[in-house]
């Protein structure tokens, strides 16, 4: 089994003194955890102070978004190169929200992957189906779809880096939460894609993480699945007790 991939996507939340804060317990916590890893995604405008306050631990640090040129006349975007000059290793992708909210199309995604790549950045790649195309029978023809366009003219080495996050647009922010059976045999299936798309040794060793109202008294049914390999974590990662709970049971796992 591989160690679990927990991460917070913070959203657009939290005011600066309790974003610290909160950075600090999940350091004091989790900080030495060798049995999982631990990555919080900060708004950009936190990312410099986090670092400051989580250097020297463990916890990972991601942005929520980048664009996919280095530099230039685009307002209010920040670049790949821009989130590691502040501590950055890591940054979620095609977000359903980014596709839902603000119209992120798969080639626009696939233009910020390749350039993660390019910039040793780890994306955590999001794809996931709607509440209608799942009562529609639609969902693997979503997912495919959402990942050969995403992942396209990408090779086995920037799979290496590859984080994936299946996210049931249904499941976000609703409280409703996919089965452990129904959000696993999603995986497999992701799982399976991408054993045709690189090889099965790659396949076997990307981190498929589960979002969509994860909190503590599901995750450990979660990752008790055989392709759920961590968790995207919204809501639930803003708060210490319960962020923190869920750490412990991926760490006892």
């Amino acid at each position: 089994m591989k160690k679990p991939f927990i991460v917070g996507n913070w959203k657009m939340n939290l005011s600066l003194k309790d974003a610290v804060k909160l950075a600090g317990e999940i350091k004091s916590f989790a900080g030495n955890m060798v049995n999982t890893h631990i990555g919080i995604c900060p708004p950009a405008v936190f990312l410099s102070d986090i670092f400051k306050v989580i250097t020297g631990s463990n916890v990972i640090l991601g942005a929520q978004n980048i664009h996919f040129e280095d530099n230039g006349a685009f307002t209010g975007e920040i670049s790949g190169l821009m989130i590691k000059d502040v501590g950055c290793t890591h940054t979620i992708l095609g977000h359903s929200e980014r596709r839902h909210v603000f119209g992120e199309t798969d080639e626009f995604i696939n233009k910020k992957l390749k350039k993660c790549f390019v910039d040793d950045i780890s994306p955590i790649f999001c794809v996931g189906e709607t509440l209608d195309e799942r009562e529609n029978g639609k969902t693997n023809d979503v997912i495919e779809g959402q990942l050969q366009n995403g992942l396209k003219d990408t090779n086995t080495a920037d799979a290496k880096k590859l984080t994936i996050a299946y996210e049931p647009v249904w499941a976000i922010g609703t409280g409703k939460t996919a089965s452990p059976e129904q959000a696993n045999e999603v995986h497999a299936f992701i799982r399976d894609f991408l054993s045709k798309k690189y090889d099965a040794n790659i396949a076997s060793d990307i981190i498929i993480q589960y979002g969509g109202s994860v909190k503590p008294d599901n995750i450990r049914d979660l990752l008790m699945q055989n392709d759920i390999d961590g968790a995207l974590v919204g809501g639930a990662s803003l708060k210490s007790d319960s962020f923190l709970e869920m750490i412990e049971i991926a760490n006892s796992i």
